[in-house]
Formats: C-alpha cells, structure tokens, sequence
C-alpha cells in the first residue's frame, strides 16, 4: 500500500513539472523575442568590449595596429586574441628550443604562480605584522636573513605573535621577566591589571630580547646597563608605537614595552568618563586665552589621554597649537609636535624657550619634571598663553606641593595656575556578564544611612568576552580644584595655607575621588571591589 501510494504522488508531481515546462515554453514562444539570446547578446558585448581594453594594453599588438585591433576585435571576441596567443606561443617556443605543449604548460604555471603571489601579498598585508625600526627598518632586514637562511625564523615569529597577541588584548604594557634561571614570564597589562599570558625557556626568551631590542636601537651585546629604545609596528593600514626599556636583575635581563595609546588622538572629554558639571568646568578652562591646566595622577592613571582629549576639543585651525612630548604618542592634524631627546640635548626647558618664539596659542606639555620646565611653563600662562600640562603626584594638593619644592615661588604659582585635576582609572564591568551584587545586610544599611540607591550595584562575574576577568575597558573619575582668586591669593601671601594642604591631603583627595567612584558604582558602570582597589 505504502508503494502504490508514492507511485501516485510521484506521477502526480511529474505530471505538474510537465505542465509546467509547457506553460514556460508557450510563454517564451509567444514573446517578440528571445529572452535567452537577447541575454547572450548582451554578454557578448560587454565581454567583446571588455576585450578591446585589454587588447588597448596587450603587448602582443603593435601599436599602428591598435585601431583595426579594436574593430575586429569588437565583432569577433576573443577569437583575435586567441589567434594573437598562439602566435605568441609560437614564437616563444621556437626561440626556447621546446615544445609547443611544454612551453604551454610553463605559461599556465607562470600565470597561476602569479596569481597565487598576488593573493598571498594582499593577505599578508591585512594579517600580518611587521616590528620596524625608527628608520624604517624590518627585524629582517635589521638581522639580514635571507628566505633561505633564517636561522631564526621561529624566534622572530614568537616575537611578532606576542606583538600582535597584545594589540588585540588591548594590553598597555608587556613585561618580559625571568623568574628563575631555567623560565622567563611574559605578563600583559590589560586594563591596569597585569596577567600572565607564557612561559617561556630562558634561551628562547633571551632570543626573544635580543630581536626586540634590535629593532628597538639598543645594544644587544650590553645586558647589565639599562637602556631606552622605541619601534613601531604596521599591520595593514594600521601603525602601532612601542616604547621599550631594558634592565639588568637577578637572574637575567628584565624589558618592558609600552603600548602608546593609538586612540588618544580621537578621543574626547566626552569619552573619558566626566561628569555634567566636570565637563563644563573643563570646556570653561580650555575656552580661556590663557592660564596653565595641570592634570596629575600616578602612572598609568590616563593623564595623557586626558589631555590629548582637551587638546581635541581645541579648534587648531584658529589657534597654534604646539607639543612637547616624550615621546609623541598619537599625530594630532593642524598641530605641530615636538618630540624630547636627551641624547641630542632636545630637552623640555630647551624645546619650550624656542616654542615660545613660534607665536603659539596653546602650548602642551607632556610632563613637568624639573624646576626649569614648571617655570617655563607658568611664565608661558602669564604672557597670553594656554598651557596644558601633567605632572607626577597622587593628588591636587601633592601637586601644588611639589612644585613649591622645586622651588617655584609662591606668586608666579598663584598667577599662572587656573585648573588642578587628579584622576584615577577603573575598571568597567563586562557588559555581557556582569550580575546584580550580592550585598551583606551591615553594607545595604551602611549605604542607605548615606543615602546611596544600592538596587543598581552590581558585580563581576566573567565570560569569554571579557577572557573571566568581568571587565572590559576603563572610565576615569576626576577631583577638579579650579584655582579660584581666594586660593590664589591664599597661596600667594599665606605659606601656612600649604603646610596645611599637605597634611589634609590625606583626607580631602580620597573623599573626593571616592564619591566620583560611588557614582559609578551605583549606576552600574564598575563594582564596589574595583572601587576599593584603586581608591583603598
């Protein structure tokens, strides 16, 4: 029964396919014309037109007979090009000594070898990295390998995946450390927060160290002395810097490599995570002809994309904007930038006496270290300058601080500061897997006598697309202490106003940067445990 049944089903289902191609045939027979040979003939002229550009630049065509080339070529296809092949073949053949059908096969080969090239160049220069020096030089080129001879392929390759493997981890830092005499570590800054990501074997390690200080300009063969050195890494259309240092401990050779913030010349105040109330502060500082914005914080607490985001927010086609910097981490368009080096007594006091001179609007300067450059600087806001700078130190106060124990006087201090801003970085919660926090019943009452809305904390859990961690990316708080005329003159005529700065700091910076940090906490943004982390 179950086979009669399928016979009828299919008998009916051919009976339909053949009605079917009926209905099409007296369909295409009742048109005016052939819609098949009407497509044919429209492919045939565009290829035959297609043809005639490449016969327009075929070597196998003398060029007095390019003409005629088009017109026959336009009627006949591709028939004049095969005819003009042959000859070719021929022709070659007869001068080679070989066969018709070899000297056919080699031009197949040859064609496809060319295609195979031409595609491996275009995937190399999307997927590949290439480490190259301040002058432009390939670590191959630098240890001059030939394709035949590298001996050492297999180290370059390491060193070039732990490059690229720390560009797509968003890791600031890589650190290359020995950890006893027979391992080196490999740890990755992602996020602030360093993690091990290989272990490796001391020879291969100190292969690895040797390659990067070679493309880097520094001496292989000193291994106890430290050293400073940069190089750059292209990858496809994209330019990443490195800045590197090397340092002889205990048990071999230490180097560290800073990844320079590529972003930084897109970013915005906007991005960096300010308030309503920040943001307008620091727009008002910045829209002023002159004065000194001094931004301070520790290492690695994002001064310099905080101030790569005001110098953004600055119209640079009106206004002269020049940079000091060391080194230059990201290209400004319309602003001129100037790189600090020691080496060639290109110093920040030396570079900021000659800017002066190049009748600048804004002046940045990427770090205050000494007396003579703070000077410098200040006397720089004074005369009709805008100077945006960052300065080592834990907070507002410290700053103030410190620059009256480089010896800067307590009137040029008062006059040239305008703005005070310390910040620190947390940790964003991984969008994907963050889950509400689980709150002891002592915390949810110690927040609601404050006042704190608890209901939207939450924690880190971890996925694959914050690699467990439970966060992903950073966001800044800021303390801003706008340097009003009752501070200036404070701290003009009044040096006990200093004294006690620096015995309240303790108190006033971690106050201040704790209720930015809770505002970030309750709106979801980062986690009570990364708040305590950074802030204490």
């Amino acid at each position: 029964m179950q086979i009669s049944g399928f016979i009828e089903i299919l008998s009916t289902n051919l009976n339909c396919l053949s009605l079917a191609k009926v209905s099409l045939a007296s369909f295409l027979t009742s048109l005016p014309f052939n819609p098949v040979k009407l497509v044919f003939f429209v492919a045939w002229v565009y290829f035959c037109l297609y043809l005639i550009q490449r016969t327009q630049f075929s070597p196998l065509v003398p060029i007095k007979y390019k003409a005629v080339a088009y017109i026959i070529t336009l009627f006949t296809g591709p028939i004049l090009l095969f005819i003009l092949l042959i000859v070719d073949t021929a022709k070659k053949s007869f001068q080679s000594n070989y066969s018709i059908i070899d000297t056919i096969k080699q031009q197949v080969q040859d064609v496809i070898a060319n295609i195979r090239s031409r595609s491996q160049r275009i995937s190399e220069d999307d997927t590949m990295i290439r480490l190259l020096d301040s002058s432009g030089k390939s670590i191959d080129e630098i240890y001059g390998h030939s394709d035949k001879k590298r001996l050492d392929s297999r180290i370059l390759d390491l060193t070039e995946q732990i490059i690229v493997d720390a560009l797509e981890r968003r890791a600031s830092d890589i650190l290359i450390d020995p950890t006893d005499e027979s391992t080196y570590t490999i740890r990755l800054r992602i996020d602030g927060v360093l993690r091990i990501v290989k272990e490796l074997q001391t020879e291969t390690s100190k292969a690895v160290v040797n390659s990067i200080k070679a493309v880097s300009s520094m001496d292989i063969s000193e291994k106890r002395r430290p050293q400073d050195g940069a190089f750059i890494a292209k990858k496809g259309q994209k330019t990443a810097s490195f800045r590197v240092a090397s340092a002889g401990v205990f048990n071999g050779e230490k180097l560290s490599i800073r990844i320079l913030n590529q972003d930084a010349s897109t970013f915005t105040i906007a991005d960096v995570g300010l308030t309503k109330k920040q943001y307008s502060i620091i727009q008002d500082a910045i829209s002023k002809p002159s004065g000194m914005i001094l931004i301070c914080g520790p290492t690695g607490s994002g001064k310099t994309t905080t101030l790569y985001a005001m110098l953004n927010e600055i119209d640079r086609y009106t206004r002269n904007v020049i940079t000091v910097e060391d080194p230059i981490e990201a290209v400004l368009p319309t602003a001129s930038q100037i790189e600090i080096n020691p080496k060639a007594e290109i110093t920040f006091a030396k570079t900021l006496r000659s800017v002066l001179r190049q009748d600048p609007d804004v002046i940045c300067v990427g770090e205050i270290r000494d007396e003579e450059t703070a000077e410098i600087a200040l006397r720089a806001s004074q005369t009709g300058h805008l100077v945006l700078a960052t300065i080592h130190c834990d907070s507002n106060a410290t700053a103030l601080v410190r620059l009256l124990d480089l010896g800067i006087s307590h009137l040029l201090l008062s006059s040239g500061l305008s703005l005070l801003s310390s910040q620190r970085l947390l940790r964003c919660l991984c969008k994907h897997c963050k889950k509400p926090a689980q709150l002891s019943q002592d915390l949810i009452q110690k927040l609601q006598r404050k006042g704190i809305n608890y209901k939207n904390i939450f924690e880190a859990k971890g996925c694959k697309n914050c690699e467990g961690t439970g966060y992903f990316g950073r966001t800044a708080i800021c303390d801003l202490m706008v340097i009003t005329e009752k501070l200036k003159s404070d701290i003009a005529n009044n040096e006990a106003s200093i004294a006690d700065l620096r015995t309240e700091d303790d108190k006033s910076k971690k106050s201040k940067l704790r209720k930015e940090g809770l505002k970030k906490v309750t709106s979801g943004i980062t986690s009570l445990e990364e708040l305590k982390r950074v802030i204490g």
